[in-house]
């Protein structure tokens, strides 16, 4: 019997020790957000998700130490995971620059006519125009989703509507929103996605349902 409660002693003692050292310290929460979806989302989510071929038109701005610049987003067209994107920009020298991407490739034409292709779509857009897009990720926060295969957490304001995405380092921020008829959630109009000290920001002024 002594030897018994000997062990169990050791045992609480063990436990005891253990629940010191492993409790985490959950990060505070932005006041007036909460991690926890309201009742909608899982519905809302497979529709966004399912709104894979769109078109939209805005503007986009980028600030990072080296340089910042701003474009015009002429066209963003969707058609599953394929993309097409037109921009218009007097940053570095960029004109008219073309891209077109899926996931794992991306192909960039420069004003000049200048072709690049690249496996490494982050990589080539450095490179070729000093701006660091995480562009197979953008593809869809714009839409208010968090990009697959990688870890995420999502934080909603007080009315239920997505306030923030946290992934990849980065903090993607909303706070405009489009309504569009039939029978897509609403879409942001603006989003801010931050990542230490580089910004990318994306105002929607239209978006359009390309849906077959």
């Amino acid at each position: 019997m002594m030897g018994q409660a000997i062990r169990i002693w050791a045992a609480l003692i063990l436990i005891a020790s253990l629940s010191a050292c492993t409790t985490i310290q959950l990060e505070p929460l932005p006041e007036g957000m909460t991690d926890q979806p309201p009742a909608d989302w899982q519905d809302r989510s497979t529709k966004l998700r399912r709104f894979d071929h769109w078109q939209l038109s805005g503007k986009l701005a980028v600030r990072q130490p080296s340089d910042s610049g701003t474009a015009i987003i002429n066209y963003w067209i969707q058609e599953g995971e394929a993309y097409d994107l037109g921009l218009s920009s007097s940053f570095l020298g960029m004109g008219s620059t073309n891209l077109k991407g899926v996931p794992g490739f991306i192909e960039l034409t420069l004003s000049n006519g200048e072709t690049y292709r690249s496996g490494d779509p982050d990589a080539l857009m450095k490179a070729a125009t000093g701006w660091q897009l995480p562009m197979e990720s953008l593809t869809w926060w714009i839409r208010g989703l968090p990009a697959p295969g990688g870890d995420f957490r999502l934080l909603f304001d007080d009315r239920g509507e997505l306030a923030m995405i946290r992934q990849a380092g980065w903090e993607i921020r909303y706070d405009r929103w489009h309504e569009l008829q039939g029978d897509v959630p609403s879409l942001p109009a603006r989003i801010t996605a931050l990542k230490e000290d580089k910004r990318v920001r994306v105002v929607v002024s239209s978006w359009q349902d390309l849906t077959p």
